[in-house]
């Protein structure tokens, strides 16, 4: 067996951190015609690094195979678009961007973020590896290259006279196999005195909350500020401002320059992170190793749930065809015998089946003509606005279910 090594330091993985078993690729989902046919699957475990504390998963696919053709859509989010917008605002006002400047975000999507940048005036540039979603995108305004960003991609946009003056990176760091090479990119494009500004699930909240199904092969990292500012610090970036968001269940914003761009103090999120993560004992194996243990009491409360719905002779249905809900979903080895399918608001995803639990990918109207007894609330991280999008739901004493942490149901 050849020895797995971490991808950014090259130091040897010895300790383990989750092993999910094996499964499909979380956002392969299978056509009516692929029912028929064998459904790969890969191991889904990470380790952490004992040396830059780096969590890290297999790599059993290629970046390419996963996102050169998407089926993950930002805007759908309604929350997330707003969340974006605020976002814009603050930082035009902080960084002083305007007509002059120019704001490139990787891994843009549909354009769910720079559209407001561009309706503010300020020049943008996304980079968005599916020509899919980039064509989505260039739709609505906002000029889009679909490429994989690493050192390559930057050294082209700085020759092409493109250097940032604020460089977005929003929930990309963890989806980058060649880690040394996304970050190098990075230091490498912004202006001498331009921002780096990442958002990325923190690995504390993922411990915390038991946020075992936030693991998929897509996530090749779960980040903590630790590891992050041992990678940054190796090329030349220093994080000088952090920012607790409530988005997918806990995720930090970090802004980072050039070592050299870094003349005022840090400011007092970043310490305050170090602190929270030094009491958490991130420097120390113990409470990475300790997270498998979380994991097991969540399989058993869902499939208790399901299994007692299904001899009520209640009926349950699903909402999100979301990648957490299928490492969930998978894990827990639940398919159509326990759920009757999902709902998704992507047209993309209707009429396409979960990989793994092959359950059906329906429009949301289904749940208000089947009327399920139960809804299980797969993407927790939205649960707020799925609740207010379903409250009809009661009319029938339908009821909500989240098992994330742990199993709750409610309404």
């Amino acid at each position: 067996m050849t020895e797995r090594r971490c991808r950014f330091c090259d130091t040897a993985l010895e300790h383990g951190f989750v092993d999910l078993g094996s499964t499909p690729l979380a956002n392969s989902f299978l056509t009516a015609e692929q029912l028929e046919q064998p459904e790969p699957s890969y191991p889904l475990r990470a380790s952490v690094c004992g040396q830059c504390w780096l969590v890290q998963a297999d790599a059993f696919v290629s970046a390419e195979e996963i996102f050169s053709d998407y089926a993950y859509f930002s805007s759908i989010s309604d929350s997330w678009v707003e969340h974006a917008r605020r976002y814009a605002t603050m930082t035009r006002e902080r960084f002083g961007l305007d007509q002059t400047s120019q704001v490139i975000e990787v891994a843009s999507n549909d354009g769910y973020l720079l559209k407001h940048f561009v309706a503010m005036g300020v020049p943008v540039l996304g980079i968005e590896p599916a020509e899919n979603v980039a064509q989505v995108a260039r739709a609505i305004g906002v000029p889009t290259e679909a490429r994989f960003f690493g050192r390559d991609t930057a050294a082209n946009l700085v020759a092409r006279g493109l250097a940032g003056d604020l460089v977005i990176g929003n929930n990309v760091l963890a989806h980058v196999p060649d880690i040394n090479d996304f970050v190098g990119g990075l230091a490498a494009v912004i202006k001498p005195g331009g921002v780096v500004s990442l958002e990325f699930p923190h690995l504390l909240r993922l411990i915390e909350g038991a946020q075992f199904d936030t693991v998929y092969h897509e996530h090749f990292y779960y980040l903590s500020l630790l590891a992050v500012e041992n990678i940054f610090a190796a090329h030349g970036l220093v994080v000088f401002d952090v920012e607790e968001l409530e988005t997918h269940g806990g995720s930090l914003r970090v802004f980072a320059r050039r070592a050299a761009a870094v003349r005022d103090r840090v400011m007092p999120g970043v310490d305050k992170i170090r602190r929270d993560e030094a009491v958490a004992g991130f420097d120390h194996v113990t409470v990475y190793k300790a997270f498998q243990e979380r994991v097991a009491p969540i399989r058993e409360g869902l499939l208790a749930f399901l299994q007692q719905a299904k001899v009520d002779g209640k009926t349950v249905a699903a909402y999100g065809a979301a990648a957490k809900g299928n490492t969930l979903l998978n894990f827990c080895g639940i398919d159509i015998g326990l759920i009757d399918y999902v709902v998704d608001r992507s047209p993309a995803k209707q009429g396409l089946f979960l990989p793994g639990s092959r359950l059906p990918i329906l429009p949301p109207e289904k749940i208000f003509e089947t009327r399920p007894d139960y809804l299980l609330i797969l993407p927790w991280n939205i649960r707020e606005e799925v609740v207010a999008i379903n409250r009809g739901i009661a009319d029938w004493g339908g009821r909500f279910v989240v098992a994330v942490p742990e199993l709750m149901v409610f309404g």
